[in-house]
């Protein structure tokens, strides 16, 4: 039986071929200590071929169709959030692990702060070094790394927001990043922690995805962002100087994952 409005949490899956991952992810969801709340988990199922769905709605997720050429990151996320009955949604990918059974515990701690519109983690800070305590982001914390900041991929958010303004779905992606920084603006708050990460790793995904990815973030971050012209000489620049995340230059300029990335946000800065 659900639990009234404001006493459940409702958690957010979108998927599309998930088989692999999506029962460790439901049996790991099935196991958080939420507290007194109530857990609902809802998958959007966005047209997939290999049982996925299946899979989700025998271990007790409700699941929600979304046809492959309807699909966007946002207009999935925005379906789930309607047909949900939390007023703390979680946004999580099929193959975003929780770490532990306290993990959701953790993620809502944050709302005690009415200025807190959402929460996610990462292992990193802004300038790529090791994380190791919470970072409250502001507006002019993400004015600086705009690209740093709110997670989908295994975040939350509040639903009172999230009605007064959905997630773009006319994004290709970063309807994350584009939505924290719409609260943001308004004197909202963004709380960013390594404790709340989850096991999500693209780094062994192929170049042709790593490229994809970073064109398609920075097609999205143009059209709600002013960013600097970027050319060739901002390419070469950032290949030869924006080191983070590595430990030696050398690694740095010699990593084709990293070459696929830059190419990639260089593509989307350019609109091709």
């Amino acid at each position: 039986m659900c639990a009234n409005r404001g006493e459940e949490v409702s958690v957010i899956i979108r998927v599309r071929d998930e088989a692999t991952t999506i029962v460790s992810c439901l049996e790991l969801l099935h196991a958080q200590q939420p507290g007194e709340r109530a857990l609902e988990v809802i998958v959007v199922d966005c047209g997939s071929r290999d049982g996925t769905g299946e899979l989700a709605a025998a271990h007790g997720a409700r699941v929600l169709e979304l046809a492959p050429g309807r699909f966007s990151f946002g207009r999935a996320l925005n379906l789930g959030a309607a047909n949900a009955a939390g007023e703390l949604l979680v946004a999580l990918s099929g193959h975003a692990l929780p770490p532990d059974e306290g993990w959701i515990a953790r993620l809502l701690e944050p709302f005690g702060d009415r200025r807190v519109a959402c929460a996610s983690g990462d292992r990193y800070d802004p300038e790529g070094a090791i994380l190791t305590e919470r970072v409250v982001q502001d507006a002019a914390l993400a004015r600086r790394r705009p690209e740093w900041g709110y997670s989908n991929a295994a975040g939350a958010f509040r639903a009172s927001l999230w009605r007064r303004r959905p997630f773009r779905d006319d994004l290709p992606g970063c309807e994350d990043k584009e939505w924290a920084w719409y609260w943001l603006r308004r004197g909202y708050l963004c709380v960013i922690d390594p404790s709340l990460a989850t096991r999500h790793d693209h780094t062994h995904d192929p170049l042709t995805a790593i490229f994809r990815r970073a064109r398609r973030e920075a097609a999205a971050y143009g059209s709600f962002l002013e960013l600097a012209p970027y050319g060739a000489r901002e390419l070469a620049r950032d290949w030869w100087c924006d080191l983070r995340w590595y430990r030696s230059a050398a690694r740095a300029r010699l990593s084709p994952r990293r070459a696929a990335r830059l190419l990639g946000a260089y593509a989307g800065r350019r609109g091709r």
